[in-house]
């Protein structure tokens, strides 16, 4: 399709389900905004629909393991991202997508899974064997790597015990406040050293706040970013 075509159509809405942590719902909101106008010219920006929850109540459901009432919170969350006109739902982070069959059931308009659009730009870039890095709910629990092994033939690696709980430390008592640290960043390229010296082929930065932090300027193996990935895909989907 030509771009003067693109440009005479209606976009379709994009559904963003976020506030987990705000601090990268913000970069959602930037790259898909970002990526429009690159596309399309001229003062065109993104159609968007966005439900910011309050993840004080969702980090408490983490930490009691009470993913079901989370989930809830998710769902409640996204009929009113649709009532409001969306064409498709993005949950901006990866983590929650332990509950995305509870909140994929709650709506009629498409969800696009984070790992799916990850996976399959690995695949497509003929990556077999990577490094996950994310909370510890990604990188030990199966709804995640499980999907990235199941559906797109993925190995994936994680961080030693020590390393696991030092990366969700970080994300949590830093990045989703905001705070970029120089002496996390050296230790989060240690980590990532690690990855690659067990062979890891590229990274998944499995986490929406990572992104915050590393860069693929700070390491010598390919970076994936999930944020990225997935804010590109809601693009194809609002231009299809």
């Amino acid at each position: 399709m030509s771009v003067e075509t693109l440009k005479n159509r209606p976009l379709k809405t994009i559904g963003l389900l976020g506030g987990m942590s705000w601090e990268s719902t913000q970069t959602y909101y930037r790259i898909i905004n970002q990526e429009i106008r690159q596309r399309l010219g001229k003062m065109h920006s993104a159609q968007i629909a966005l439900f910011s929850v309050d993840f004080e109540l969702i980090e408490q459901c983490q930490r009691q393991g009470n993913w079901t009432e989370a989930g809830n919170i998710l769902a409640d969350s996204a009929k009113k991202v649709e009532a409001s006109g969306a064409d498709c739902l993005l949950i901006c982070t990866n983590t929650m997508h332990k509950v995305y069959q509870q909140v994929e059931e709650a709506i009629s308009i498409p969800l696009l899974h984070i790992a799916d659009t990850t996976g399959k730009c690995l695949i497509d870039q003929g990556v077999t064997k990577v490094g996950l890095l994310g909370t510890a709910f990604t990188m030990e629990q199966d709804f995640y790597k499980q999907r990235l092994s199941e559906t797109f033939n993925l190995q994936v690696l994680i961080p030693d015990q020590l390393d696991r709980q030092l990366v969700h430390r970080v994300i949590y008592e830093e990045l989703c406040l905001g705070v970029i640290s120089e002496a996390s960043r050296n230790q989060y390229r240690n980590i990532i050293n690690k990855l690659a010296e067990q062979g890891a082929e590229a990274i998944i930065l499995g986490c929406t706040e990572i992104g915050l932090l590393i860069s693929t300027e700070d390491v010598d193996i390919p970076i994936y970013d999930t944020t990225e990935i997935h804010a590109l895909a809601a693009v194809d989907f609002a231009l299809e």
